[in-house]
């Protein structure tokens, strides 16, 4: 049996080898590939609310069409991880997000976009869910709390696919933008894909006494894993706030221009890129439970600066405090649920995550309608608070379980 074989040497390999050394450099990009193209979407979708002529509700439904299509998928992704492997799913769902970015531009109305971003949300939720079950893997052979650097490289990749989105907002119409994105994608993976797909997941390093290392069985902790899941919720609700409608409220209610809506968003996933990569030590030495705390509690207080601001430059600033907030959150609870429960904890912590990162487009956008985006805007605040709350309640349960 080969593959045996194959998995019983890389479980022999140590974490310091050249080939997991390799390895996390692929996945890495695939997180940073994840950030690029997704950001390329949210920068144009005001380009694209005009094409369709949506208004913010229909616009809302719309992008439902991501939310279902993403949600449906991580409920079976983890099932495909556990019988093909992580990394040749991995692959997989990176080659269809390619492909599918090219459908929006295409489109003229609300009901033909809700229909293709099923296929671009399918996409994207599968992705999400192979990578950071094959990330996880990776942070268990590790030993070290590493998670956020993968999440770094996909607000690295967010940053540059909107910093190069405001830079042709102006000049190049969405259609050949996000062709562009379908070559880049499609060129990155085949790069990186080789690496994966030649390589079986590393086995844990022999630390039995690193902290947080449960061994990642298939089951047993269900509760907690709900917890943690929320948490990334609550924390992923305002980044799919701020992807989708932070370039709107710059836009529309603060009259910012094309270019300077779009930065507004670069903005957020530069501060949120920082306080990834700062997000190992950041870890190492306050813990999980004081990390879950200090951020959500800073980006309550950036989101309503970001949200109520009479500026654009005070809104700006508020959305680089909100990105520096949430950073690490999200990172945290997928890790904790996948060491938990393996790669059905990151299935279910994933889909309740980037469920409120895609459900909270359109509710944000109800709300709007109801009463205005700024305050739509505070609910972001509101659910920070709310993950601080959570992670403070539930110190030390995971170490317990």
């Amino acid at each position: 049996m080969p593959t045996l074989n194959k998995l019983r040497t890389a479980g022999s390999r140590h974490p310091g080898d050249p080939a997991i050394s390799r390895l996390r450099i692929a996945l890495t990009v695939f997180f940073g590939l994840d950030g690029f193209i997704f950001a390329g979407w949210v920068v144009r979708i005001p380009a694209i609310k005009e094409q369709t002529g949506a208004s913010a509700s229909t616009l809302g439904l719309a992008l439902l069409g991501v939310s279902a299509g993403a949600v449906v998928t991580m409920t079976l992704t983890g099932r495909l991880c556990r019988r093909f492997g992580s990394h040749p799913v991995t692959v997989a769902c990176a080659v269809l997000l390619a492909l599918s970015i090219a459908l929006p531009p295409l489109t003229h109305s609300p009901l033909v976009l809700g229909t293709v971003l099923l296929v671009f949300g399918a996409a994207y939720g599968g992705l999400n869910v192979a990578m950071n079950s094959a990330a996880v893997d990776l942070v268990r052979a590790l030993g070290r709390p590493v998670m956020p650097s993968f999440h770094a490289a996909f607000s690295l990749g967010g940053m540059i696919g909107a910093g190069l989105g405001g830079l042709v907002a102006g000049s190049l119409s969405p259609t050949p933008h996000l062709l562009a994105l379908t070559a880049i994608g499609l060129l990155v993976t085949a790069a990186a894909a080789p690496t994966l797909l030649r390589q079986p997941p590393p086995a844990p390093a022999p630390r039995s006494s690193a902290p947080g290392r449960s061994g990642g069985s298939a089951g047993g902790t269900p509760w907690i894993v709900a917890v943690f899941g929320l948490i990334a919720l609550c924390t992923a609700y305002g980044e799919g706030a701020l992807a989708d409608w932070g370039a709107l409220h710059l836009q529309d209610d603060l009259h910012a221009s094309p270019g300077t809506a779009a930065a507004g968003y670069s903005l957020f996933a530069l501060t949120m890129t920082a306080g990834r990569l700062s997000g190992t030590l950041l870890l190492e030495r306050l813990g999980q439970t004081r990390t879950l705390v200090a951020g959500g509690a800073t980006a309550a207080a950036g989101m309503l600066a970001g949200a109520l601001a009479p500026s654009v430059w005070a809104a700006l600033l508020g959305f680089a405090v909100t990105g520096l907030g949430l950073a690490n959150i999200f990172p945290v609870a997928i890790e904790r649920a996948g060491a938990l429960a393996g790669p059905s904890g990151v299935a279910t912590a994933s889909t309740l995550g980037y469920g409120g990162m895609l459900l909270g487009p359109p509710m944000i956008g109800f709300m709007a309608d109801w009463y205005s985006l700024p305050v739509a805007l505070t609910s972001v605040a509101a659910l920070a608070a709310v993950s601080a709350v959570i992670g403070f309640a539930v110190r030390g349960a995971s170490a317990r379980t």
